[in-house]
């Protein structure tokens, strides 16, 4: 007979410990005798996140919301869960629920604000973080989190003066130093450059620091036009990222000759998916302009952004069944034969809402959906598909000089000017075999006409997209909608021409990656 006062006693002893096997093994044994306890299913759900076992989380969690319905905490785990799951609409109707629950403690706040930033409703992210930080004035990365929120919506201002609280609190979160150099253009008078110096003088040994100070002040040097400095700084950040995460281009070559043979010729399967007309993706290699495009399209009154969804992807790998990632297969083709696609189409819809039903036509700014490109037309036959393309030179420097999301593997090969310039060739290799076995369905649409000839540009994009003409589109500067990107004042300047042959500032560093591009037959646009 278990003494279940003494076995709870040991179950919070683990849990407080972060004993996430000992804590599964014991709320087992309690749930064997008491199935009701709220408590012991929030700390099994818990568990079982932490373990990546994320249906029993889910299952453990939606429990602890029936047992309890007015737990605002208990309901932020259950959206977490479902977040982490790429479940983002209903984590943010669960989490709307535990909103209007009230939570007055800031743990629970600041879980529902990453929640609401993950599904792309910004503006709740940012009121969630707002409360988080009076809660707890003294809590820096409250102040960290809000700042992103407050950036995402256009408050730079705001979000300096969080980033500033943060630093004063802990000058040894990293992250707020990225963020703070990326606000907006530095100048002379206004810059971190001898801040960021002495913190990387102090704390050199810590790989966090060297990563993300130095791609901060790369940043800051790149914008007091320091450009030896600033690539330095770039290249010292990166090597260290690429300690801390090492990488094979042997893995992504591999991945991209599967795709290929996976779509052998002009596909007959296109015609089979769900009939809709409102999904507009825009793809591309990341730093291309997709940004831009996507505020372009979303200026026009029957277009909204829906953001960087990864409901697509997500749910083409549960539909495929594989227990590993489906594009680390070998034969995908095999993986995906038996996937309803008319069935992933309309569950890729449903899943897109709210964020993408109030107006006939959302776009879907996931960059690196051109991998999935084909998977589109199949599941989508009537979905348009944009790819912005960009300067080579300049694409790969762009994708050098940002420090993407660490956790996604999308991104391994940004770390290495030559792994950069290996992932190109290879993307440039898909896009051609798109054009052979999709015809007419990807636009491919160049950043550099977008800037240098906007209305021509826009002209084109509207007409393939089957969009009647708004002048909206040509003042995507007035667009208030959230901006998912640190570099978000850029995104909200009036479109220029000043990005246009970046690379050149870096042309001696650039030598090889030059030659290795043009190995390939690619040479410059600009």
């Amino acid at each position: 007979m278990i003494d279940s006062t003494r076995a709870y006693t040991k179950l919070v002893a683990a849990f407080n410990q972060n004993d996430w096997p000992r804590v599964q093994q014991r709320t087992a044994q309690l749930l064997a005798i008491a199935p009701g306890d709220a408590r012991v299913h929030l700390m099994a759900g818990v568990a079982c996140m932490q373990t990546r076992q994320l249906p029993k989380a889910l299952e453990h969690l939606l429990k602890t919301t029936h047992l309890e319905p007015r737990r605002a905490d208990y309901a932020a785990q259950y959206a977490k869960a479902l977040a982490m799951a790429r479940r983002f609409r209903e984590a943010r109707l669960v989490a709307d629920r535990a909103m209007t629950l009230s939570p007055s403690d800031a743990a629970t706040l600041d879980t529902l604000g990453m929640v609401y930033r993950q599904a792309n409703a910004q503006m709740q992210s940012a009121n969630a973080f707002r409360r988080a930080v009076a809660l707890t004035p003294d809590h820096a990365i409250a102040h960290l989190n809000l700042a992103y929120a407050l950036n995402s919506l256009g408050d730079a201002e705001g979000a300096e003066q969080e980033l500033e609280a943060c630093i004063r609190l802990e000058p040894r979160h990293w992250y707020a130093h990225l963020l703070l150099a990326q606000l907006q253009r530095q100048t002379a008078e206004h810059n971190h450059v001898a801040r960021m110096r002495e913190l990387l003088r102090q704390h050199g040994d810590n790989p966090g620091a060297r990563l993300l100070l130095n791609v901060a002040l790369g940043k800051e040097c790149d914008d007091l036009a320091d450009y030896p400095a600033a690539f330095e700084h770039y290249t010292r950040g990166k090597e260290a990222g690429r300690r801390m995460r090492p990488y094979g281009f042997a893995r992504d070559e591999a991945m991209f000759d599967a795709l290929i043979r996976a779509f052998p010729g002009t596909d007959a399967a296109t015609a089979t998916g769900d009939p809709t007309r409102e999904p507009i993706f825009v793809i591309g290699m990341p730093y291309t302009g997709t940004t831009l495009l996507d505020r372009v399209l979303s200026s026009h009154p029957d277009v909204r952004s829906a953001g960087e969804l990864q409901n697509f992807p997500t749910l083409l790998q549960r539909a495929s069944g594989c227990p590993t990632t489906l594009l680390g297969e070998a034969d995908i083709a095999a993986r995906t034969r038996h996937i309803d696609w008319q069935q992933l189409g309309a569950a890729y819809l449903a899943s897109t809402r709210p964020v993408s039903g109030e107006t006939p036509r959302f776009t879907d700014k996931l960059p690196h959906n051109f991998l999935y490109a084909g998977f589109i037309a199949r599941a989508l036959p009537n979905a348009k598909i944009v790819c912005v393309r960009r300067d080579p030179l300049d694409t790969c420097l762009g994708n050098f000089r940002h420090l993407f999301e660490q956790e996604s593997g999308f991104y391994d090969y940004s770390f290495n000017l030559d792994d950069i310039g290996r992932y190109y060739i290879q993307f440039d290799r898909l896009m051609a075999h798109w054009r052979k076995v999709l015809p007419g369905r990807i636009l491919e649409l160049r950043y550099e006409s977008l800037v240098e000839n906007p209305e021509a540009a826009t002209r084109e994009l509207l007409a393939f997209c089957e969009l009647p003409w708004n002048d909206a589109c040509l003042r995507s500067e007035s667009n208030t909608a959230p901006v998912n990107t640190p570099n978000a004042w850029q995104v909200r300047a009036p479109v220029h021409q000043h990005a246009i042959g970046h690379w050149q500032h870096y042309e001696a560093q650039l030598r090889d990656l030059r030659w290795m591009l043009a190995g390939a037959g690619i040479g410059t646009m600009s």
